[in-house]
């Protein structure tokens, strides 16, 4: 018999994978992994395990006491997607993720040969490891010169650092994120609106948290 998945709106595999460990753990200890725990037996970063706990969250996937150690507890309605899920390997959660067809090429010039395609169409395949990989919606019209206007979402590679003249998100004195193009001045940093409307941003307590690879647009 088939089995069937039918996952939480928008839960990632990895989420998943990380609900499923959660619980499992629970289950042969008696109580919930710390942070730590979960990040080393998945192998991923503290920070991409909070990303994840902070989203399952949302999701009423999870609960438990933000900041408290060993609180985390799959809600009723995890553990009823859990129970769906229970046979189902990785590679079968991965299917959810597979994106929409991507059906060949269409010219915006002159007409070009029609040729159909079989694969499929998603962010990971196109911009790479979904750990690595987040998306942001756009509020505002500085970057509009630069193609992105409000409502766009980009989407982000996770980096510290970035070279002069690409878009970045940056943290600018440990509290305001920001889009903007990144330059590295002799004493401070140039963060550059795509705007005329508006001033550039100097600091000298700048944060790049991801250069942006990609945009999407809703028409």
């Amino acid at each position: 018999m088939a089995v069937r998945v039918n996952p939480a709106p928008q839960t990632t595999p990895r989420q998943l994978e990380l609900l499923k460990a959660i619980a499992d753990f629970q289950a042969s200890h008696c109580y919930s992994p710390t942070i730590g725990e979960l990040a080393a037996q998945l192998r991923i970063s503290r920070s991409t395990v909070f990303e994840h706990i902070t989203a399952l969250r949302e999701k009423a996937l999870l609960s438990g006491s933000p900041g408290r150690a060993r609180s985390l507890n799959p809600t009723l309605r995890a553990q009823e997607l859990l129970e769906e899920l229970a046979g189902c390997n990785l590679n079968c959660l991965s299917q959810q993720s597979k994106g929409i067809p991507l059906a060949g090429r269409i010219a915006a010039g002159p007409a070009i040969e029609a040729i159909e395609n079989k694969e499929d169409f998603s962010l990971s395949s196109h911009f790479g490891d979904p750990d690595d990989t987040f998306a942001l919606e756009v509020a505002g019209d500085s970057m509009l010169q630069a193609g992105i206007r409000s409502g766009d979402y980009v989407i982000c590679r996770r980096s510290r650092t970035a070279d002069n003249g690409q878009l970045v998100v940056a943290i600018v004195d440990d509290e305001n994120a920001t889009l903007k193009r990144f330059y590295k001045e002799k004493t401070s940093v140039r963060l550059q609106p795509a705007n005329e409307d508006y001033e550039p941003i100097w600091s000298e307590n700048c944060r790049i948290e991801a250069v942006v690879v990609g945009l999407v647009r809703k028409l």
